[in-house]
Formats: structure tokens, sequence, C-alpha cells
């Protein structure tokens, strides 16, 4: 990772001794990888001895599993997501969750976190399966909404988790495996409403409800 990326992850200082070892050490896997981190360097940037290290985690594989836990957090999202009565409802909540969606999981955060998981999914799979958690609970919440859109009768026809994964692949296309690679930047939030913007207007062409336009 170059150092204007972990530039952009940094946190504040936080203030109890297991924060400070949690933030040194998403730092140093950032900077190094897994194998690479050092914990005598995480446990100098935390301001702790290597003994307290071990004492309140363990292991340094318990260190980068709580790492990925705590920041999983940023690609939950509060879905929310309102009833759609509607085809224009649902086409304002589809941009808005599409926009927010890539702005969030476009974090360079979550970058790194997904990047540490794909890595170390074999020696750390518990890392691994927390990532496929909150991936799936979004995933779920996503094809809830198309379901709940066709009993409205604004969609057509289809299995709800087809049209999810639809919907995520027009909005995705390649910037996810580009930024996993480092081989774009993130988008900026005008950026994400237009990814948002059309992958909604493509989807809803796909899916009109019999009688209704696709616009």
């Amino acid at each position: 990772m170059t150092t204007s990326d972990s530039a952009k992850v940094s946190a504040p200082p936080p203030d109890s001794a297991r924060d400070r070892i949690l933030a040194a050490a998403f730092k140093e896997f950032s900077d190094h990888g897994y194998a690479g981190a050092s914990t005598l360097e995480i446990a100098t940037r935390a301001r702790v001895s290597k003994r307290d290290l071990y004492g309140i985690f363990g292991s340094k594989q318990a260190i980068l599993v709580d790492c990925i836990a705590g920041r999983a957090k940023r690609m939950r999202l509060s879905a929310d997501l309102p009833a759609p009565r509607t085809r224009a409802a649902l086409a304002s909540t589809l941009r808005a969750y599409g926009a927010n969606v890539v702005r969030e999981v476009s974090h360079p955060t979550v970058m790194v976190m997904f990047r540490l998981g794909i890595a170390e999914a074999e020696r750390s799979p518990e890392a691994a399966e927390i990532l496929a958690a909150s991936r799936t609970a979004n995933r779920d919440e996503l094809a809830a909404l198309f379901a709940q859109a066709q009993r409205a009768g604004v969609l057509g026809p289809g299995d709800p988790h087809q049209m999810m994964e639809q919907f995520l692949a027009l909005l995705w296309g390649d910037l996810m495996m580009d930024l996993l690679l480092r081989a774009a930047a993130a988008p900026t939030p005008d950026e994400a409403v237009r990814r948002a913007d059309a992958a909604t207007e493509a989807f809803l062409k796909l899916y009109a409800a019999p009688g209704v336009s696709g616009r």
C-alpha cells in the first residue's frame, strides 16, 4: 500500500490500549500485509509492551480478526429501505442506496479490509466469514426490497436474488476488481451518483411491470 493510501485510512488517536493496538495493527497490516506485520512495531506504535499486546489479544491472528470485525461495520449499510409503493419511489430508493453502496464500499479502509480478508482467508477464515456476513446481509435486504416491489406491482416477474445480483452488476461493472487491484481510484460522490442513476435506469427497463413503461 502506498503512503498516500495509508494516510487515507488513518483514524483519530484512540484512548484505550485495546483501541490503540487495533489502530496501530490496521496501519501495520495496511503497510506490510499480515505476514510482514511486526507485533513489536504494533506494540511500539500503540505504546504498550508486547506482553500487554498478547495479554489483550492472544495472537496476531486474533488482532487481524478484530481489526476486520471493527471496520466491517462500515460495510454494513443501514438499509431501512422503505417499501416501494410506486415505481418512482423504487427508483428514488435504488438511486440513493446504490450511491451509498459505491461510496462506502469504495472507501480505502474497506478496500484494505477486503484485501486483508482475501489474502488471509485460509489462515484466518473468521476474518473472511465476517466480511461475507456483512456482504450477505446487505444483498439479502436488497433482494427483500425487490420482492416487496413485486408484491406492490411496480416490478416485473423474476427471482429477487437474481434481480439483486443484476442490479449490483450494473452498479459496479469492473470497478470493484479495479479498486482491489489498485487500478482505479475511489469514485467521487458525483461519480457514485452517476453510477447509481445509470444502474437504476437500466435495471428498471429490464424489470418493467406488465403494462408499465421501463422509464
